[in-house]
């Protein structure tokens, strides 16, 4: 009798011992589960970043390279009226015109400083227009930049779409009305609806290939522009460029998933884009 007391009761003990391992061990992956995504969320934060720094470094080095040009323009005529000084009496050089050629060089230095002054406060306003509606869980999977007056919108697919698909989900909704509003807002520019995917082929009977899927996606969303919240059509294009315009390499998930976009870029006609420049908005304060 005593040794099948002492049986149960140590078999009771493991019983509890099990118990209590097994819920460490679901804790244990609930909080893997969780820290596993917020470093995916974080990764893609910083790739997002790390694109718009890039691209404003390549939009400051061809400012350097132009304001470099003209010094070196500048340079080359101070150096000939140097010469044209020391030599006065051996050549017929006028002296009078190479002053107005500095002059003009000086002129146009202060033209190009002017100008990028003034676009650098275009895009900052146009950023901050197009930014400032923006939700930061919709920040995370909208990256927005502003190059040359050009407005480019890139979007996440999973934001967009149903898994697979090309219909527009119920995610969607609240940030193509914020993005009408920002293209109705800019109603003189012209708006592309750009598709891309990654490269790993779709496996759907009624699709036939990825330029299919980047297009149809494309025509989704003008689509839901259009008929959804009023953009005029007039404006609108739809185009897909399949996998063969990736920002990422595909080698990876987190890479793969930024070529999965759909890109609205927002071009204001080139005679306006030069008045939008004479006339750079002052930025909220």
């Amino acid at each position: 009798m005593k040794k099948n007391v002492l049986f149960i009761a140590l078999a009771a003990g493991l019983m509890m011992t099990s118990c209590a391992s097994k819920k460490d061990l679901a804790n244990c992956q609930t909080e893997n589960k969780s820290l596993t995504e917020k470093l995916q969320d974080a990764r893609e934060d910083l790739a997002g970043k790390n694109a718009r720094i890039a691209a404003l470094e390549d939009q400051q080095k061809g400012l350097q390279q132009a304001l470099k040009n003209a010094e070196a323009k500048y340079a080359k005529l101070q150096e000939s009226l140097d010469k044209s000084l020391t030599n006065a009496s051996q050549n017929n050089i006028s002296i009078e015109k190479l002053v107005d050629q500095i002059n003009e060089s000086n002129q146009y230095i202060r033209h190009l400083v002017e100008v990028k002054s003034k676009s650098d406060s275009l895009n900052l306003v146009l950023t901050n227009n197009l930014t400032r509606s923006l939700s930061n869980e919709e920040l995370k999977e909208v990256d927005v930049q502003v190059l040359k007056g050009v407005v480019y919108i890139s979007l996440a697919d999973n934001m967009l779409y149903k898994s697979g698909s090309y219909e527009i989900n119920s995610r969607a909704a609240q940030t193509l009305s914020k993005i009408a509003k920002i293209i109705k807002d800019y109603k003189d520019y012209d708006v592309l609806i750009e598709g891309n995917t990654d490269n790993v082929p779709i496996k759907k009977t009624n699709i036939r290939n990825n330029w299919d899927l980047s297009a149809l996606r494309a025509s989704s969303v003008v689509q839901a522009l259009q008929n959804d919240y009023g953009v005029d059509p007039k404006r609108l294009t739809a185009g897909g460029r399949g996998e063969y315009n990736p920002v990422a390499t595909n080698d990876t998930e987190v890479g793969k998933q930024r070529n999965r976009r759909t890109q609205i870029i927002i071009t204001p006609k080139l005679d306006e884009f030069m008045d939008l420049i004479g006339q750079a908005p002052e930025s909220d304060k």
